[in-house]
């Protein structure tokens, strides 16, 4: 059986962790795989995606600036991904290639390794932030049964995403944060504040319950003020770089058969060196 081959698009790419993440999972599982940078033009991006097969992948992930097109190129996409609006992990299925979206699974894939159980009555979410990854979040929460409040700083975009996603998510504004958070068991950021080089996020916790978790997208630094505060107060917490972690995990098991194990060793390796390119 020849090599099985899979690829991080995008363009830059060298900055990507992906490599690192999945060449540790093909190492210590003893998998004659590869995973490989492909830095990938946009002009020349669609014959390459295309073509993905016939160059000896068996699928791979998609990064800036090319999610719109693989959205776009795909021949079919997963629901989560069609309800997302992104693709960001291609694999075949009998010779299809099909397009899924695994940042949800990060998500709800994290809290289950790290706080077993925290789904088992589930109540209310509040989503900082109307992006990207707060459109993962919003399908993530609404598959464990939550109802969730979207705020963002701009309240029309929030109200367009809550139409998007049906009743049991509302907008707001961050006025209306205070009593939103005495209603919350989960908090998750999912906007850029906090993250190295931006402004924080600053918002008062003292409303939340203690037994609400506080989870925050940002990955540098690993320990945001956000999630430090919660931890001060006593409330569980996860941060970015478990997102990033269990949303490869997928991907993996799409590619090479096998469904690996988030390690303790691994995470240090990819802190190692998120410290020694941001100096974090």
């Amino acid at each position: 059986m020849s090599l099985r081959r899979a690829c991080i698009m995008g363009h830059p790419v060298g900055h990507s962790r992906s490599p690192m993440l999945h060449g540790y999972w093909l190492r210590t599982l003893g998998i004659d795989g590869a995973y490989e940078f492909a830095d990938v033009a946009p002009e020349k991006f669609e014959v390459f995606f295309r073509g993905l097969a016939g160059n000896g992948f068996v699928g791979g992930n998609i990064t800036i600036p090319h999610k719109e097109a693989a959205f776009r190129l795909v021949d079919r996409r997963e629901r989560a991904a069609e309800t997302i609006g992104a693709v960001n992990t291609v694999w075949y299925e009998d010779g299809a290639l099909v397009g899924g979206n695994t940042d949800w699974l990060g998500i709800v894939g994290s809290l289950d390794e790290i706080h077993p159980g925290w789904d088992a009555d589930p109540g209310n979410v509040v989503v900082l932030g109307a992006g990207g990854s707060a459109r993962a979040s919003v399908f993530a929460f609404l598959e464990r049964g939550y109802s969730v409040a979207l705020v963002n700083r701009t309240l029309a975009r929030a109200q367009k995403l809550a139409a998007e996603f049906g009743p049991r998510v509302s907008a707001h504004e961050y006025a209306a944060l205070p009593a939103l958070l005495g209603q919350a068991d989960v908090l998750i950021n999912n906007t850029s504040l906090g993250q190295a080089k931006f402004p924080p996020l600053d918002i008062d916790l003292s409303p939340l319950k203690r037994s609400a978790i506080v989870y925050d997208a940002v990955y540098v630094p690993f320990e945001t003020e956000l999630l430090g505060a919660a931890k001060r107060a006593g409330h569980r917490t996860v941060g970015g770089l478990s997102m990033l972690l269990y949303q490869a995990v997928p991907g993996f098991a799409h590619w090479f058969g096998v469904t690996p194990k988030v390690t303790a060793e691994q995470r240090a390796l990819l802190e190692a060196d998120i410290r020694a390119k941001t100096g974090t």
